[in-house]
């Protein structure tokens, strides 16, 4: 019996972060051929390991996750596979002597390009090879991550049995609980067992909260080991790289909750740094593993049908009349639409004059915007601004789904460049970026004057409202105004908001953007609860929220924290009022409740105001 399997029997177990993207984070490049540094520097390996471990990890992982040989050959390495793993296991193993610690040999996915197509015969081959070599350079327990496929890791998890190993089997499941094969973790594990796997868990793709909220689903049984390792919560796309939230504390406070749903190994993904797991192992040795818990239901959706409604006027003439509040309602994950319907509806009555509908934001699946646009506008006649993210589609693309707005009568359009897929829920799906927020401002005003991007004659001219993006939140402001700035100049006509919590950024946005004479609505978005707050603050990109706002929130659950977020959110709307003619609400998570509240007070309280830039 491995001593891995021994240690969690009788505990928990700290494993270590995620050595690729610490490597990338250092300098290397965020492909496979960071496999090769286990022979060409492995002294920075190395030291990465010892890192990992003075912080505290029990368990660390080989550099060898993408070393297998599809993924190798792409940078010239395939020769080198065998090389490659047993340098990976020697280099870890040496490090995990001087600490005592154990070594799992880290096994990914053949491949993430699905225009590779291998049958199972030439997948079980490649596993074979990288296993074997780990398995050669000392090491018995084998770490299958980061696997979206539930069929494609019972094949790896038979591989490693076959040879005799130790065997962690963990999924990445998208945030809906699935696998990419359609199965949710309950019988995920089940089948994972019943292959033999020694533990079962969930790693990457997304942070501590959609992790505990996935394992709350499965049954813990006496002998069930199951392991976790999140990301750093989701990447934000900078300059060209992907940079990670630094977040220790969180995670360490997080850890008890993840213990709770049944978690004996635990160790960090995607971003997670030495630092993380050194926080980390200051709390884990005040927390022992449960033997048992009941699993949670999965609640199914029903899928409902759908009615016509009648239109509303633009933007713009709304605005010149009275103060304009526009609330977002992303579409759903589901194909149930009723909801988002029935929250229109609501929003319509307590004084909304626009929904908007965002385009798959954080790159996680949902029902087409365009689609959920129409409908709403056919059942509430509430108008929608419909997102429209430069991520999913080419040039080409882009100008057909505009060609396709204009045809059904959707005449707002607010353009973003889009976060990218990797960090969403499809991360092996492609980002286009053919063009980015200014180039698709440029070209929907270009259609405005009837042509296409090519300059072809469209024989008729669109009739878009277009709206553009800014983040008050960001630590250079004055940089986001210049960029908002030669938005307006290419052709937008009214600015949109991330989220603010600091009541100091509506008069110092007032202040650096009174000059531009458009319409610029302050982002509002209530705070459900203490966690929600948390998890805003950590785990999303492009959200701020000061320590005094959080301290206000911690500690409040339920009724109780719904209501403090709507007192702080008021509180936002009374200070944004005094500035600027509109407010754009933000419903979180379909709770519509929460914006039908603050919608209905800021339509009573905007005649007390007089806005000073508009």
């Amino acid at each position: 019996m491995s001593n891995l399997v021994e240690l969690l029997q009788n505990g928990l177990v700290l494993g270590d972060g995620a050595i690729g993207t610490l490597l990338y984070q250092r300098g290397q490049p965020l492909n496979a051929s960071y496999e090769a540094l286990n022979v060409t520097n492995p002294e920075t390996v190395r030291q990465l390991h010892l890192d990992y471990l003075r912080a505290g990890a029990k368990l660390i992982e080989t550099n060898t996750f993408a070393a297998n040989r599809v993924r190798l050959e792409k940078y010239g390495l395939a020769q080198r596979t065998r090389e490659i793993n047993l340098r990976g296991a020697e280099l870890a193993l040496a490090a995990a002597r001087e600490n005592h610690a154990l070594v799992a040999g880290s096994v990914g996915p053949i491949t993430t390009n699905p225009s590779i197509v291998l049958t199972d015969e030439q997948k079980i081959a490649s596993y074979t090879e990288q296993c074997d070599a780990l398995l050669e350079g000392g090491l018995d327990t084998l770490f299958f991550e980061t696997f979206p496929n539930l069929g494609e890791l019972l094949l790896a998890v038979a591989v490693g049995k076959r040879l005799g190993a130790t065997v962690i089997a963990s999924l990445s499941f998208a945030d809906d609980g699935h696998t990419s094969d359609g199965v949710r973790i309950a019988p995920a594990f089940d089948r994972l067992r019943a292959a033999r796997a020694d533990v079962v868990g969930l790693n990457c793709h997304f942070g501590p909260t959609i992790a505990e909220k996935i394992l709350q689903e499965i049954a813990i049984k006496p002998g069930d080991l199951i392991s976790a390792y999140p990301n750093a919560g989701r990447p934000q796309f900078y300059e060209g790289r992907y940079l990670y939230h630094p977040t220790p504390q969180y995670f360490a406070d997080f850890l008890p909750r993840l213990v709770a749903q049944g978690v004996r190994l635990i160790g960090g993904c995607c971003g997670t740094t030495p630092e993380t797991i050194a926080a980390m192992a200051r709390v884990l040795p005040q927390l022992k593993p449960i033997e048992s818990k009941p699993g949670s239901p999965v609640i199914e959706i029903v899928q409902r049908t759908q009615q016509d409604a009648p239109p509303e006027p633009s933007l713009l003439d709304i605005f010149r009349k009275q103060t304009l509040i526009v609330t977002e309602l992303d579409p759903p994950k589901s194909l149930d639409l009723e909801k988002l319907v029935q929250g229109t509806k609501a929003l319509k009555e307590a004084g909304t004059d626009f929904v908007t509908l965002a385009d798959n934001s954080l790159a996680i699946l949902r029902v087409s915007n365009l689609a959920a646009s129409f409908l709403v506008k056919q059942r509430t006649g509430l108008e929608p601004i419909v997102h429209m993210a430069c991520r999913d589609h080419n040039l080409l693309g882009l100008q057909s789904q505009l060609m396709g707005m204009h045809a059904l009568g959707l005449s707002h359009v607010l353009a973003l460049t889009g976060d990218p897929a990797k960090i969403g829920d499809h991360p092996d799906a492609s980002s286009v970026y053919d063009v980015n927020s200014l180039g698709l401002i440029q070209t929907i005003h270009r259609m405005n004057e009837g042509f296409a991007a090519n300059g072809r004659d469209l024989k008729a001219k669109t009739r878009f409202i277009i709206g553009c993006a800014l983040n008050p939140n960001a630590k250079n402001l004055d940089s986001q105004v210049r960029k908002l700035e030669g938005k307006i100049k290419a052709g937008a006509h009214f600015v949109m908001t991330q989220p603010i919590f600091d009541p100091q950024l509506a008069r110092m946005t007032y202040e650096k953007t009174k000059h531009l004479g458009v319409p610029i609505l302050m982002g509002v978005m209530p705070l459900m609860n203490g966690r929600n707050a948390e998890f805003l603050h950590n785990e999303v990109p492009g959200i701020v929220i000061p320590d005094i706002i959080r301290d206000r929130m911690r500690g409040k659950e339920g009724p109780e924290g719904n209501a403090t977020g709507l007192a702080i959110a008021r509180e936002f709307c009374d200070t944004i009022l005094e500035f600027f003619q509109g407010v754009y609400l933000i419903t979180p998570l379909l709770r519509y409740d929460l914006t039908v509240e603050l919608s209905r007070y800021v339509r009573e309280l905007a005649p007390r105001l007089k806005p000073g830039n508009q």
